[in-house]
């Protein structure tokens, strides 16, 4: 009853989450289920997805976005997909066309690496992007098709490093002290970070405010990588690992994603030592 109540206080908004048996999309499935009408796509057969009268299995390279679209004709789609990047920039395209035809709101799960080729400065909402990596340029293409729609239909949100518990980059930290193998640390990279639960929050309060247009969705605070991973296996335990110090510059270099003029509310805004301060062995 409770979950019932819950979509109706909030208006019933439906919800498509692209990419939803990935590590953020279904962080995302699982904070927004309860309170909207919530679908999500897997593309991997997993039971706990095939079972879900909620979720749809969805090959990017072989299944036409259309036919799920017109299928479910959600209010809000979140992209959240990882995978073959022709795959990624066709599907969005359809997206787009999609949106512009229908009344339908766009978030999607953009990088800080749209802007890995600025070093020398944190970056805000609005500075020009430009990146030196495959995945930045992606994330940039894809941006760029969604900055030609009306704003009010589209949110682009740049997220940096995410940790938590269950994410891949602590999985693999754990995993390098089990093994004793080394864990990566960059010294000279200056950052700011964020955990699921943190970006599934303010991804639940954007949608719930209708807020679109650019949003930076980290820490309001910096740390050079390799302290932050240190702190952050201090946190798993009484271990010594070994580190491999990465220098792929002599100079500070920042991968920052930071607000400027879409802030969100108070409690929603937080620091790195919240995220250090999560980390627990579990």
């Amino acid at each position: 009853m409770g979950k019932r109540r819950g979509k109706l206080e909030e208006g019933g908004k439906k919800v498509l989450i692209l990419g939803a048996s990935g590590f953020l999309g279904n962080a995302i499935y699982k904070e927004l289920c309860n309170y909207f009408d919530t679908y999500g796509t897997y593309f991997s057969a997993r039971r706990a997805f095939e079972d879900n009268h909620q979720f749809f299995k969805y090959d990017m390279q072989e299944d036409d976005i259309f036919h799920l679209l017109e299928k479910v004709r959600p209010q809000y789609i979140i992209s959240a997909v990882r995978g073959n990047f022709a795959a990624q920039i066709q599907m969005h395209q359809h997206i787009t066309e999609y949106i512009l035809q229908n009344k339908c709101t766009l978030y999607f799960l953009s990088s800080a690496n749209v802007f890995d080729a600025y070093s020398k400065y944190p970056s805000y909402e609005y500075d020009k992007t430009l990146s030196e990596s495959i995945y930045g340029r992606l994330k940039i293409k894809i941006e760029n098709m969604f900055l030609r729609l009306p704003k009010k239909k589209m949110a682009i949100l740049r997220i940096p490093m995410v940790f938590g518990n269950s994410s891949p980059r602590i999985k693999e930290i754990k995993k390098a002290i089990w093994k004793n193998t080394p864990i990566e640390v960059f010294p000279n990279l200056v950052m700011n970070v964020t955990n699921d639960d943190k970006l599934t929050q303010q991804i639940h309060y954007l949608i719930n405010q209708n807020k679109t247009g650019i949003y930076h969705m980290g820490s309001m605070d910096l740390i050079h990588h390799d302290e932050f991973i240190k702190e952050i296996v201090n946190r798993i335990g009484n271990f010594n690992p070994i580190y491999k110090r990465v220098y792929t510059t002599n100079e500070e270099r920042y991968l920052a994603v930071l607000p400027k003029d879409n802030t969100l509310p108070k409690n929603l805004r937080f620091g790195y030592q919240e995220i250090i301060d999560h980390h627990i062995l579990k």
